[in-house]
């Protein structure tokens, strides 16, 4: 259950406040420890994907109807499904289900609750894609009882009508305002993300349903119009009208500010526009034109063609809920709105590289890769790439395969974090190594989420499930002003509220202040690279930055950025705006000094360095396989890092010949090549 933005940088994972535990041991659910899981079954030999897990979270809720609350069926069926928050390890080598924040021990009730519509409405749309997968009776009867569980939430009269109240305790008692304090509060008076993921379980739900139960089909379509009246008094209501954040327009009618809340909507949306409703489909088309808005241009450096999140922030990025390329492509050859799926390309091809050469699926690049990682995150990278590849080449379903091999080791801890003989995905992955081995319904989803993926493409199963862990990588690094040669006028400045500045976070916590004439200098021993200045740019005008590349006293090249000049902030929560600019020339080869002097009052972050080609050594059960990503535009050949043969895609992901010429490694301008030994 994730928390809201500007919370979620403040935790190292997102998924839960929970412990994280030392060890190498893969889950295991004992039954003989009391609130463990029996598996039910473990997956077929063939399938990757187990339900074991998610149906041990699944929980039997009653439910009584009021005016504002019901649901499908309740006076013969007066309880529903619904998936516990969180699943901490119990110590015996299984789980006992946890709900949010602290439990009341008179009256059962969590600060939170135990269940929430986000869960819900995803382990609806799993375990809809799991029964249309395999036909199994039971996985549909599931799906049909958390679908009630997710109506149950949705509210049916008044002010509020449409809109989804969150939380919910074990007795089926409603909470719309918990603590901590979520907004909006209460969680049902105005759209949210829990609503945006209604529509995409209700949207699948009536597709799925419509050929099989028409009467409960006929209910989730009336509830799922019910979201679009809630949605059409908010954010379709502000089609066409757009917001300032920092000097740029951006699309004002996207679900709570957010490209990533929208993203998952239009999944909804689009499974109900291709059975055949017209609504739908003219709210698929209308979302997908402010999705589309918040893309970004790799020729423009950071973020390397990413579709932005938030409309609060022009300088974060995040995996959190990063449906956009997935929404894009699918909608894109749904409606034929061929530059939506070249959006959806563009992130696949160019920005996945750069998020898997990286380290992996970082929660947040706020401007500069951190944070933990999860399933969440990781189940975006190899949706969109797949998605993606149905309007770009076959490289991307390559790239789904090496992001989706973080499920089986490639990540910062080199285990795996999901188990097929459970059904269970860990609940992340420190930078540092550590790892949460609680299971909750989020990581527990989003896992699965990947497996049917890998199940229905067994050529990307095979790159996944080869891996065994993340050898190397070398992909974008900062250098922090702060550590840096700085001349005497220079002060090192931390400011009290920490390294968020409300719209990202300060590389190490600080920036130097370098007044007019004086200057930072870093002594560079890279080979070769792309460099970008992080400045901490102020809303007024504040003078200009130049940059040198030095090589014993003689200037190689120079460039010049902005200090200042962000204009009004709009409605992002901080004057000014943190985000890598693009400098003019490319880093030689050897030792040179780059300096930065100011020609105003500048606010120094770090210098932030992306080699030429930035690389991702995987170790496989057959030797390496690695990953070669180009980042200045132009044709690169290079040492290889390891034995093998591969094939050059371009910057669609359009396979472009041998990758291995001569022994050497051919990297398109733009593209990417993989080899495989």
């Amino acid at each position: 259950m994730e928390t809201t933005r500007r919370t979620f940088l403040t935790l190292a994972a997102t998924t839960s406040a929970l412990a994280l535990l030392p060890g190498e041991a893969a889950v295991a659910h004992d039954s003989a420890a009391a609130g463990s899981l029996r598996p039910r079954g473990v997956a077929a030999a063939s399938r990757l994907t187990n339900l074991a897990h998610l149906r041990f979270l699944l929980a039997a809720v009653p439910v009584s109807a009021s005016a504002a609350h019901t649901t499908y069926g309740i006076d013969a069926e007066p309880q529903v499904l619904a998936p516990w928050t969180y699943a901490d390890t119990d110590g015996a080598g299984g789980y006992r289900p946890v709900g949010g924040g602290t439990r009341d021990a008179a009256t059962g009730h969590w600060t939170q609750g135990a269940f929430n519509a986000d869960d819900i409405a995803r382990a609806a749309v799993v375990l809809l894609r799991g029964w249309r997968a395999t036909g199994d009776a039971q996985t549909r009867d599931e799906a049909r009882g958390v679908l009630r569980s997710l109506a149950f939430l949705q509210t049916v009269s008044g002010p509020d009508t449409g809109r989804v109240v969150l939380w919910q305790q074990e007795d089926g008692t409603l909470n719309p305002s918990a603590i901590p304090v979520e907004l909006p509060d209460p969680s049902d008076s105005a759209e949210s993300y829990w609503l945006a993921r209604t529509v995409w379980a209700f949207g699948e739900g009536w597709a799925a349903f419509r050929p099989e139960d028409p009467a409960f089909a006929a209910f989730l379509l009336e509830r799922l119009h019910l979201c679009l009246d809630a949605l059409e008094r908010e954010s379709l209501g502000r089609a066409g009208q757009w917001v300032r954040s920092d000097g740029r327009d951006l699309p004002a009618w996207l679900i709570a500010g957010g490209a990533d809340a929208t993203a998952e909507a239009m999944l909804g949306l689009a499974a109900a526009a291709e059975a055949g409703d017209d609504r739908s489909r003219a709210a698929l088309r209308t979302y997908g034109e402010g999705v589309a808005a918040m893309a970004t241009d790799p020729a423009q450096g950071w973020p390397f063609g990413a579709v932005l999140p938030w409309t609060g922030s022009l300088g974060f990025w995040h995996a959190w809920g990063a449906a956009a390329p997935e929404a894009l492509a699918r909608a894109g050859a749904l409606l034929g709105r061929a530059d939506w799926s070249a959006t959806a390309v563009a992130d696949a091809a160019r920005f996945t590289p750069q998020v898997l050469t990286s380290g992996g699926p970082h929660n947040a690049w706020a401007p500069l890769p951190a944070e933990a990682q999860i399933a969440y995150g990781a189940h975006g990278r190899v949706a969109g790439a797949l998605q993606a590849a149905l309007a770009g080449g076959e490289g991307l379903r390559v790239l789904a395969g090496l992001a989706a091999g973080w499920f089986f080791g490639a990540n910062t801890a080199g285990v795996p974090v999901y188990d097929p003989a459970t059904g269970a995905t860990f609940d992340g992955v420190e930078t540092d190594g550590r790892v949460n081995r609680n299971s909750g319904a989020e990581s527990t989803i989003h896992g699965l989420l990947t497996m049917q993926l890998l199940d229905a493409n067994p050529d990307v199963a095979r790159i996944a499930t080869g891996i065994t862990g993340l050898s190397s990588f070398s992909g974008l690094r900062a250098l922090d002003a702060e550590s840096a040669r700085l001349s005497p006028g220079c002060t090192v400045e931390r400011p009290e509220g920490g390294a968020w500045t409300g719209e990202g976070n300060l590389s190490g916590g600080a920036f130097v202040r370098v007044p007019d004439g004086e200057y930072v200098e870093f002594d560079m021993t890279e080979q070769g690279g792309v460099l970008h200045g992080l400045i901490w740019r102020q809303a007024a005008e504040a003078g200009t930055a130049v940059w040198e590349v030095r090589r014993g006293g003689r200037r190689l090249w120079s460039a010049e950025n902005a200090a200042g000049g962000t204009g009004d902030r709009g409605l992002t929560e901080a004057d000014g705006m943190l985000v890598p600019e693009l400098l003019g020339g490319g880093l030689p080869e050897g030792p040179v000094t780059v300096r930065c002097t100011s020609r105003g009052d500048l606010r120094l972050d770090a210098l932030v360095i992306q080699p030429r080609v930035t690389t991702a050594v995987y170790a496989t059960s057959t030797g390496a396989t690695v990953l070669y990503a180009d980042t200045t535009g132009q044709q690169q050949r290079i040492t290889p890092l390891a034995a093998g043969a591969g094939t050059a895609y371009d910057a669609s992901g359009a396979a472009r010949g041998n990758g291995t010429p001569g022994g050497r490694v051919r990297v398109r301008g733009g593209g990417f090549t993989i080899t495989r030994g």
